[in-house]
């Protein structure tokens, strides 16, 4: 295998396998913090770690555009981290992974009304198959975990909302790890607002809590991002998209060996449905120039 494909291929292996088990680190986390706290110190050091990056490689710290900055940390960092914690509260990791993962069939659903793109083809029995599976993993009917479900989907749906947001109004030109830096440091602000303004209890620090926040904060948010910057610029058509299939199945499996979750028969048949829609985005991904298949990407 070619040098130009084995790199960025590693590189998206390892992206997935970081982002994949954070599921289950922030659930351990959360276990010793409350959302708000957890995720502002997170927001905040990995903002700390990609703004020491850029100075190191001695570029400029200023920004040229913020409003979109401004937006993205307030949607796509602020809103969808602390949707996803409360969600990880109540809901195991491998249920909210994949629940949040269906932010690709929400954006095409949000692209068709904000800026008509239209849905073509395949991508509706993607949508379909990914709505069916949805309705068997909430099961509204049972009124079990519809909270934590609700809210998983909710920040699936910001995610999508920011993605279409950064089409509608792209940044060109803008140093996307200095861009990013910015993003987590406005989202940092909101989430450290809440986190002192909310009552709740206080942090209980551990060894435990330490570690989950050096893995959120430097592998997660700092390396992680690190290897997507990477992979939009040097992957294969299309390449990008795996990134939504693997992180979810990383999660199911990383949660069931480590927290032993063991999500029930319709569950699990949901996760199937949603996956293969997933399966199906990703090979109508590999048909697109690699231009297209750029997306907006959370904190993870």
């Amino acid at each position: 295998m070619r040098k130009a494909v084995r790199a960025p291929i590693a590189a998206i292996a390892a992206m997935i396998l970081i982002w994949g088990y954070s599921w289950v680190v922030m659930k351990i986390a959360l276990r010793h913090a409350h959302p708000f706290d957890f995720a502002a110190i997170r927001v905040g050091l990995g903002a700390a770690f990609l703004f020491l990056i850029v100075a190191m490689q001695r570029r400029p710290l200023r920004l040229t555009r913020y409003r979109m900055a401004v937006l993205l940390g307030t949607l796509q960092v602020a809103l969808f981290v602390a949707l996803s914690h409360f969600a990880l509260l109540e809901a195991g990791p491998g249920k909210t992974s994949v629940l949040v993962f269906t932010m690709p069939f929400w954006m095409i659903v949000f692209a068709h009304f904000l800026i008509g793109e239209r849905m073509r083809g395949a991508q509706w029995l993607a949508v379909v198959l990914a709505f069916a599976g949805l309705t068997l993993i909430v099961a509204p009917w049972e009124l079990t975990s519809l909270r934590a479900s609700l809210l998983a989907i909710a920040a699936g749906c910001v995610w999508a909302i920011s993605a279409v947001l950064s089409k509608k109004w792209p940044t060109p030109g803008a140093d996307p790890l200095l861009f990013t830096a910015w993003q987590l440091l406005f989202g940092f602000a909101w989430l450290a607002f809440l986190a002192f303004a909310w009552p709740h209890e206080p942090i209980r620090w551990n060894f435990e809590l330490a570690w989950a926040l050096a893995f959120s904060a430097i592998l997660a948010t700092a390396v992680g991002w690190w290897l997507w910057t990477y992979v939009l610029a040097h992957s294969p058509a299309g390449i990008t998209g795996l990134n939504s299939l693997g992180i979810p199945v990383v999660a199911v499996i990383a949660s069931a060996m480590q927290l032993g979750e063991r999500p029930p028969a319709t569950e699990l048949a949901g996760m199937l449905m949603i996956g293969g829609a997933l399966a199906l985005l990703a090979w109508l991904g590999m048909r697109k120039p690699a231009a297209e298949a750029a997306a907006a990407t959370p904190v993870d």
